[in-house]
């Protein structure tokens, strides 16, 4: 919303009621109707319309011509004048006086053309013109029904704003400045300090207002507020010895008020959360000496410094708790609530925007993103030059309000420059609402990015509620196994410092002033400072995602502020919590270590683990599924029919390949027989052989998407794709003694795909019969793989050379970043090649396979020989 209409808002009269606005929308219809008729009757007169004469053209001729010499005479008469101030010698202040004021004129007279245009417009249009032209500066109420006008609220704000100052201020002064004072001193700017205050006489504006009456519990009211606040405040500040001022703060979102709980006796509500659901809209306009000076880039620090602390406030998971009663606990608004863990996957983008400037024009980018779900961000690593990134980046993001909270990407091509300051080039946004992965428990989507000519996203986002039932520890923890991402994490413990008592001194005769940090794993939260006091009184509450809670300790340190000591400690070990009733503990005190013998902590502690949403519900809707020990698994292995398919003019030999290869591989396959398990490896047993183990039957795949998400998630791709490859897939023994239908050799390979992941994995084993055509030239084997369609070379791969071997042994493992989506429309093409060769390296022998095959797909992977074939078999 811009400026001016925000100013607008406060000083124009009240906005029209509903119904009066439902029925100037009902005539604007009959209006547009009225219309559209008559544009339809009056364009058969424009078709009908007489050409111009000779005379008109003729003059207008004349007319272009004479503005052809008077724009010549106008550049010659500029440049004269130049050039007769230089001749003379005279002052350069003769050339810049009369600039500024020809510049200063123009924008003037635009301003005035701009005001009477607009006032003509205005008295010109009908009513219902004006009502369409500014649809987006109106308040919410406007267009969602379940929205209501609320102005009996803004008067109230207006007749308290005055006394509400002083609260703004004393937040201002003891809560905001110490924080900011801390976050400059990282970019080596000190001193900073408030002068002067002033929140002026505009006070906020509430859009609309909605209560919730659904799905609510009966001990609080919820209730959402559009908030605008584009005041006339005035704070001056100091910052390494120099003056400036903030103004024109301007701060738009949604505010959430959480009324609970709900008491018998006055004021009936207990206290008040109050909190934005996504980071709020803010700008401001620096002024004064720091803004001339720009030390570099202090506008870009300052701003980002003043959001953080906006966020580290009142954007969830933070919360602004106001008591209201004394007979309340602080326990019941201050401990945090969370409703879930919200896994995000930012898999990889596609066609982004080419924002860096090479030696012959426009070169790639440095893409990386941001994700951020209220407070919390998440920051991907840097892909350097390329527009496709491939990032494969895992976060967690802890969700306290499902509904209207949004995760929102925002993606930035890298460039160097100043510490703090916006460098970097912005490459486009998505939003994803949260409601709608907790609906479906999971998406996997491609997003179209926003704000960018072009570009594409890849995100898999997954729910997982919270669970006070340990037994759903084991499941958690053998996902996160699979997944084999050591950040993730399978609980969440939420922890509330209520107080501490008799704590030691730390200097003679003299108070404390302590404070406390807080650490699980390689997290750390530290409370507020408490001055000159023994007995701190914190009630903060803190949440820790737990990546083992049979292992994770949590640990607390008491600490003094002006000394840095040390005087209290307290390591909980967090499987003892798994022993307690609904894995928490309330309000209990528990002896500080290395600290005063009485000196004591008072807390209370909550596990609770995280469960995939719906899962129970996934393996009910397939009553097919026999019970199995070996996992809990949504998915069953579907049944397939393999069929070998042909390249080109190869189709009419396939049967003849596929009977022969058969025949010769007989004894292979009675040998199999009595194995009953692709699993069973041989005795030289690789160690990539152990990570395929994890990948292969008992593994748990995450639960697919639907048909609909699926296809939304196939991103455009070429559709220039072979009838696929003329595989012969045996689960063999670690040797062959055939050399294959064109006697060109077999290549073992292992093929699965990690559907957690979102990972092909391919493991070459080894090529066996090689043909030996030249005893004195033995060949120099090595494997290339690359994806189909494309070929492109990020999915280039290949082994090492094995020197003078017909039988080559590789045992290597590639991973490709694939969804499942793309890896139907994808082939894997295998090219086996000597590096002796005096031009180039010869192929030996190649393999196409396809990769849509449901034992590949579904995650079972394969292991088998594939019969090597001329080249000329696939061109």
């Amino acid at each position: 919303m811009s400026d001016s209409s925000l100013a607008d808002q406060h000083q124009s009269p009240d906005p029209p009621s509903s119904s009066e606005v439902d029925s100037l929308l009902q005539q604007s219809d009959e209006t547009e109707t009225t219309m559209t008729g008559a544009s339809k009757e009056l364009s058969p007169e424009k078709q009908s319309a007489a050409p111009p004469d000779a005379s008109e053209v003729a003059k207008t001729k004349d007319d272009s011509i004479m503005s052809l010499l008077y724009s010549f005479a106008k550049k010659v008469v500029t440049v004269g004048i130049i050039y007769f101030v230089g001749y003379m010698g005279w002052s350069v202040a003769w050339l810049i006086t009369p600039v500024i004021l020809s510049v200063a004129r123009e924008s003037w007279r635009k301003t005035n053309d701009t005001r009477r245009s607009v006032a003509k417009a205005s008295a010109l249009a009908n009513d219902k013109d004006v009502i369409l032209a500014r649809l987006h500066d109106l308040p919410a109420w406007v267009f969602f029904p379940d929205v209501e006008r609320c102005e009996w609220l803004n008067r109230i704000l207006k007749q308290v704003w005055p006394n509400a100052n002083y609260y703004a201020k004393n937040l201002i002064k003891e809560s905001i400045e110490p924080n900011i004072q801390q976050a400059m001193a990282a970019y080596k700017l000190n001193g900073f300090k408030f002068d002067r205050m002033i929140l002026g006489t505009i006070p906020p504006r509430i859009g609309g207002v909605k209560v919730y009456d659904k799905n609510v519990s009966r001990n609080e009211i919820i209730m959402d507020l559009d908030l605008f606040y584009a005041g006339d405040c005035d704070i001056s500040f100091a910052l390494s010895g120099l003056r400036g001022g903030i103004k024109d703060f301007q701060i738009h979102g949604t505010v959430r008020v959480i009324m609970k709980p709900l008491i018998s006796q006055m004021p009936l509500i207990g206290g008040l959360q109050i909190f934005f659901l996504n980071n709020p809209n803010i700008d401001f306009n620096l002024v004064g000496v720091v803004d001339l000076l720009d030390m570099p880039g202090l506008s870009d620090i300052l701003r980002k410094i003043i959001v953080e602390q906006v966020a580290a406030i009142m954007v969830l998971p933070n919360k602004l708790p106001i008591v209201l009663s004394d007979g309340v606990p602080a326990l019941s608004l201050k401990m945090p609530e969370p409703e879930g863990v919200l896994r995000i996957h930012v898999v990889e983008a596609k066609d982004l925007m080419k924002k860096d400037i090479s030696v012959l024009g426009k070169g790639k980018s440095d893409p990386y993103a941001i994700i951020s779900v209220g407070a919390q961000q998440f920051r991907t690593q840097t892909i350097d030059n390329t527009v496709n990134p491939k990032w494969d980046y895992w976060c967690e993001a802890e969700v306290n309000a499902i509904l209207r909270q949004e995760i929102e990407l925002n993606l930035w091509d890298w460039d160097p420059g100043f510490p703090g300051v916006q460098n970097d080039d912005f490459l486009g946004r998505a939003t994803v609402e949260i409601s709608s992965v907790t609906k479906n428990g999971e998406i996997d989507t491609w997003l179209t990015l926003e704000q960018a000519k072009h570009g594409l996203v890849h995100l898999r986002m997954t729910w997982f509620k919270l669970s006070s039932d340990k037994a759903d520890l084991k499941q958690a923890l053998g996902e996160t196994q699979h997944l084999r991402v050591t950040s993730m994490s399978t609980a969440l413990l939420t922890v509330f410092i209520d107080s501490a008592k008799n704590l030691p001194q730390a200097r003679q005769q003299s108070q404390p002033d302590p404070y406390l940090v807080l650490s699980v794993g390689k997290k750390n939260e530290q409370t507020s400072v408490q001055m000159r006091t023994d007995a701190p009184v914190w009630e903060q509450g803190f949440t820790f995602l737990v990546g083992n809670p049979d292992n994770d300790t949590l640990q607390l340190k008491v600490i003094d502020q002006k000394t840095g000591n040390t005087i209290g400690m307290l390591t909980y070990i967090l499987s003892a919590l798994m022993e307690k009733k609904n894995l928490e503990i309330m309000s209990q005190p528990f002896q500080l270590q290395k600290s005063g013998p009485e000196s004591k902590i008072v807390m209370s502690l909550s596990l609770r683990i995280l469960k995939r949403y719906r899962e129970q519900d996934a393996v009910a809707t397939t009553p097919d599924k026999a019970p199995s020990s070996e996992a809990d698994s949504v998915l069953s292995r579907t049944s397939s029919i393999r069929t070998a398919t042909s390249h080109g003019s190869q189709s009419a030999g396939g049967l003849q390949q596929q009977q022969s290869t058969t025949d010769s591989n007989a004894a292979e396959a009675a040998a199999l027989s009595h194995q009953g398990s692709i699993r069973k490896q041989d005795s030289r047993k690789s160690t990539t052989s152990a990570i395929m183990e994890q990948m292969s039957i008992q593994e748990e795949p995450f639960v697919v998407s639907t048909l609909n998400t699926v296809m939304m998630a196939t991103p455009p791709r070429s559709p220039n794709l072979s009838d696929g490859g003329t595989e012969l897939l045996r689960r063999s023994p670690s040797t062959t003694s055939s050399a294959g239908s064109a006697g060109l050799g077999r290549i073992q390979l292992t093929v699965a795909f990690s559907v957690q992941r979102q990972r092909l994995l391919v493991i070459v084993h080894k090529i066996n019969n090689i043909p030996l055509k030249d005893p004195s030239n033995i060949p120099d084997p090595y494997v290339k793989l690359y994806l189909l369609p494309g070929r492109s070379k990020e999915s280039k791969r290949k082994t090492n050379v094995v020197k003078d071997n017909c039988d080559p042994v590789f045992d290597t493992t590639f991973e490709y970043i694939i969804s499942n989506a793309e890896l139907v429309n994808s082939e894997l093409e295998v090219t086996v090649c000597t590096q002796k060769g005096f031009f180039g390296s010869p192929v030996i022998g190649m393999q196409k396979l396809s990769l849509s095959d449901p034992d590949i797909s579904s995650g079972q992977g394969i292991k088998a020989w594939y019969d090597l074939l001329p080249e000329s078999k696939f061109e």
